[in-house]
């Protein structure tokens, strides 16, 4: 142990982080070890050069940011629909298609103190938004006799709870083997001197590393080699927070396949200037999304001859990969986006501060940053009322009401 605390020593000097072991000696020996480990897996070179980036602000200016092409489904024809349906099911029935929901969030927002996957909105049925996702598989496996598998994305935080659950639950009567759970990754906390947070515990403080940390997720936990495993072509990859997303959407499947799409997502039209959803675009001539954080006034606003914004097609995270790009994906690193939150932390007199304002960075990769990756993406426009009910705030808008009344008119429920 002396050794390895001799390295580490050296590795914070280095870096100007000593303070991380400010209050090693209270620590008992398997704490002390566990935190050494920590620091020695930290990339606190990656950290330093993430924290220059907070210094300047995105600019699109020097980008061409054109809108981008998009399908609409309300204007397919019954050809079409007969056409991509016939391929998109064959694809379902041979097992090629695969389902990831991504869970690492708690319940905070809403009042919740589980993980958000495990939250009642308050239907009549009182099902969790996990049971109500579940349902798209399960209703696969009695249309298409095919069991869909489902990999679940979590976090250090959730996963034990997570698991826990379905287990309480019976997995929802879905068959216990096509369910599997990995975790995402993480990176530390900085404040805005570029000082690494510590807990109230002495540890360090980790925040998930955003969506964009999937495809990395997913091959470090063998999700991606268990899916080739399995003869896997497409894989469906959405939020665990949008209570209406269609797993498994022939259409949208056989679109993909027949256009030859290594990536496909669907969007719906943009609601308002200033809702917070991100906007597919062509940038630099290649697919892209920019974040409701990042994009301009003057952009968010712009119409189009037509009167539509000129960047009206909104992400709502459901995207379809080919396995293809998501094995030559994992591999990568995705761009860091810069998150300011406040965050509670130990300071170095051992003080507890509970922040009023934003004081800490977090960094987190984007999951369609992946678009720059393909020359050519399908952006598949759908209704906003009828594949769009995200549960992210207590009251309001995006709220569980809100949520749980696009279900009920969808479903045609009282």
């Amino acid at each position: 142990m002396e050794e390895k605390l001799l390295m580490v020593k050296e590795k914070l000097a280095k870096y100007g982080q000593e303070h991380l072991l400010n209050f090693y000696n209270e620590l008992s020996e398997d704490k002390k070890s566990e935190l050494l480990d920590e620091i020695l897996t930290i990339d606190f070179k990656q950290l330093e050069d993430l924290y220059e980036t907070t210094k300047t602000k995105p600019d699109f200016t020097e980008s061409k940011i054109e809108p981008i092409a998009h399908v609409t489904k309300a204007e397919l024809s019954n050809e079409e629909i007969e056409k991509y349906t016939k391929i998109g099911e064959e694809i379902v029935k041979q097992g090629k298609l695969a389902v990831v929901t991504m869970a690492g969030g708690q319940g905070t927002r809403l009042g919740h103190s589980g993980p958000k996957g495990t939250y009642d909105i308050g239907l009549s049925s009182h099902k969790s938004i996990f049971e109500l996702l579940c349902d798209n598989v399960k209703e696969a496996k009695e249309k298409y006799g095919v069991v869909i598998p489902w990999y679940i994305m979590t976090s250090n935080e959730n996963n034990e709870d997570t698991v826990k659950f379905f287990e309480e639950n019976n997995y929802f009567n879905y068959p216990k083997s096509a369910i599997k759970f990995f975790k995402q990754g993480t990176l530390p906390m900085i404040d805005t001197n570029g000082k690494v947070l510590m807990n109230e515990d002495n540890t360090i403080k980790q925040a998930a590393d955003g969506h964009g940390g999937v495809f990395e997720a997913m091959r470090k936990n063998g999700i991606i080699y268990d899916m080739k495993e399995k003869g896997i072509e497409y894989i469906f990859i959405s939020g665990v927070d949008n209570i209406l997303a269609k797993f498994v959407d022939p259409v949208f499947i056989g679109m993909q396949a027949d256009l030859g799409k290594m990536t496909a997502s669907k969007s719906v039209v943009k609601a308002y200037a200033e809702e917070k959803v991100g906007v597919f675009c062509k940038r630099d001539g290649k697919p892209g999304v920019i974040e409701y954080s990042e994009i301009s006034e003057e952009l968010a606003k712009a119409k189009d001859e037509k009167g539509d914004f000129l960047l009206g097609d909104a992400n709502i995270v459901n995207h379809q990969f080919h396995i293809s790009l998501l094995e030559k994906i994992s591999t990568e690193k995705l761009p860091y986006h810069i998150a300011f939150k406040k965050a509670s932390y130990k300071d170095a007199n051992g003080n507890i501060i509970e922040p009023e304002a934003p004081n800490a960075y977090k960094f987190e990769a984007f999951l369609f940053d992946i678009f720059s990756y393909v020359p050519d993406m399908l952006v598949y426009r759908v209704k906003r009322e009828e594949e769009f009910a995200p549960v992210k705030n207590a009251e309001g808008v995006d709220s569980p009401e809100t949520a749980r009344n696009l279900y009920n008119n969808y479903h045609h429920l009282s």
